[in-house]
């Protein structure tokens, strides 16, 4: 397509708020695009075509801007990157395509409104995404501007809290932030019961005893539900670190239990994605419980045997491997559909997996480390060391070998 777009974005008082600049701009588009609300709040102009989002948007947008010739206007809510169509523009487009001409956005006014500096406060946003996407934000004392879908976001959230305990929190719902209809809501979450605007941003003091889940950091083993199938925090911290989970990368959890490392691969970066590979119908079922409960609600499971439903999956930038490693085939698929530069860990705790990663270590490098935690418990009136099975770990960077 060689359409270039210039996306504008508008505040919540609309045209009598947009600068002089963005104004020419708007009325000098042959064709505009916009939600209804945008488009209606813009003057008459008989020589513009005007043409509103379609739906679904994702799926037609392609098709929409391959007819369009210039100059093409986009409007779109105060920055239109903050979970705006900027975003999707210039991903359809690329950034050469697209130029964006903010205003100030929802966040910013948001801070504004509560005082918080930038450096003080996470942005979550559950636009068109499920609420439980919070959970990994969430910890004693921390602030969070939460982007809402729509009107019900902040019952949704309210019910949320309470249920992880963290009941106390602090909620306050700006409305029309920048308009004159601006509005302002404050309740607890257990309290909560208002009727929220439509447009607002929602913001969150975390205040309760819930659980400290904060992003960031390795879950406890009993932040899980699990039958004795997961890999123990200590092993679990050991192989993350190896696997190193980045943004917008994607991991193959094969074998995955309780599925604690994909939860954890998820909630290092929120763009990070898993699918989990699992056999057992009952462990589907377990590690879909665990990644709604733990906020990472879009980690994908593939129910089948490794490594037949490995073909055609999307390659990995990163596998893990906590069980199976003797199936045969196994390690070569995974090896095989690795992206180059990707990484592959590799769990062994019986003799007879022991020897098939010194094989691969032996042919191929990376590096192999047996991992042995001993855990202080009580000993008669004394205190002793209760030793864990020890685990042996092979991990290799594709192109080290």
């Amino acid at each position: 397509m060689d359409v270039h777009v210039t996306v504008v974005g508008v505040g919540a008082d609309g045209w009598d708020g947009l600068p002089a600049s963005s104004r020419t701009i708007v009325e000098g588009a042959r064709t505009l695009l916009g939600g209804r609300r945008h488009l209606d709040a813009v003057p008459a102009n008989p020589g513009q075509e005007r043409i509103a989002w379609p739906s679904p948007l994702r799926a037609e947008l392609p098709a929409l801007l391959a007819r369009l010739d210039g100059p093409v206007v986009a409007l779109a809510s105060g920055d239109p990157l903050v979970s705006g169509i900027g975003t999707t523009l210039i991903d359809l487009l690329g950034s050469e395509s697209v130029t964006v001409v903010p205003a100030v956005s929802s966040v910013a006014l948001a801070r504004a409104r509560m005082g918080w500096p930038a450096e003080s406060a996470g942005v979550v946003s559950v636009v068109g995404r499920d609420v439980r996407l919070v959970v990994p934000a969430l910890s004693a004392g921390r602030r969070l501007l939460v982007l809402s879908s729509d009107e019900s976001t902040p019952a949704a959230v309210a019910e949320l809290l309470v249920g992880l305990g963290w009941g106390e929190s602090r909620l306050v719902v700006l409305g029309d932030l920048g308009g004159p209809a601006e509005s302002r809501l404050e309740s607890t979450a257990d309290a909560w019961g208002e009727t929220a605007p439509r447009l607002h941003v929602l913001a969150v003091e975390v205040r309760g005893t819930g659980p400290g889940w904060a992003m960031g950091g390795v879950l406890p083993d009993d932040a899980f539900e699990h039958a004795g199938q997961i890999t123990k925090r200590d092993l679990r911290a050991s192989a993350l670190a190896r696997l190193a989970p980045a943004p917008g990368q994607l991991l193959w959890d094969v074998g995955a239990g309780s599925g604690s490392i994909g939860v954890e691969w998820m909630r290092a970066w929120p763009s990070a994605r898993t699918i989990a590979i699992e056999p057992r119908a009952d462990r589907v079922a377990l590690v879909r419980r665990n990644a709604e409960r733990l906020g990472v609600p879009g980690l994908a499971v593939v129910e089948g045997e490794a490594p037949r439903v490995l073909a055609g999956l999307e390659a990995p930038d990163a596998v893990f491997v906590g069980g199976g490693s003797t199936a045969d085939g196994l390690l070569d698929a995974c090896w095989s559909a690795l992206r180059p530069g990707g990484r592959l860990v590799v769990h062994a705790v019986t003799a007879e997996t022991e020897t098939v990663l010194l094989d691969r270590y032996r042919r191929h490098g990376g590096e192999l480390v047996r991992l042995h935690v001993e855990r202080a418990e009580p000993l008669g009136g004394f205190t002793g060391w209760t030793p864990g099975r020890a685990v042996s770990q092979w991990s290799i960077v594709k192109g080290d070998s």
